[in-house]
């Protein structure tokens, strides 16, 4: 697989227009999910898993009660990457958004 290409300011300026709840918080894509309770929260993180497994592109995430808040970013490139987006648009799907 081909090394990611971190995007551009104008890019990530542009896909931040078509993602719902999604903003830019010190160079990560920053999103935070709200579930019913615990169980949907981690429920929900386990499908996930099984995706960013899949991907090898794994998000800095933190989990308290029915909340769950994400920040993703590319290591290798130094910022955000269309890696980035892909993994906030499955997650969003995931989660019954699109």
């Amino acid at each position: 697989m081909a090394k990611p290409q971190k995007l551009t300011d104008e890019q990530i300026k542009n896909e931040l227009e078509t993602m719902n709840n999604w903003s830019l918080n010190e160079g990560k894509l920053h999103r935070e999910y709200k579930f019913k309770d615990f169980v949907e929260a981690f429920g929900f993180m386990t499908r996930v898993a099984l995706v960013v497994e899949r991907m090898n592109h794994h998000p800095e995430w933190f989990n308290v009660y029915h909340t769950l808040i994400v920040d993703l970013t590319t290591h290798d490139v130094g910022g955000i990457s269309e890696l980035d987006i892909k993994l906030a648009t499955k997650m969003d799907a995931l989660a019954g958004e699109q």
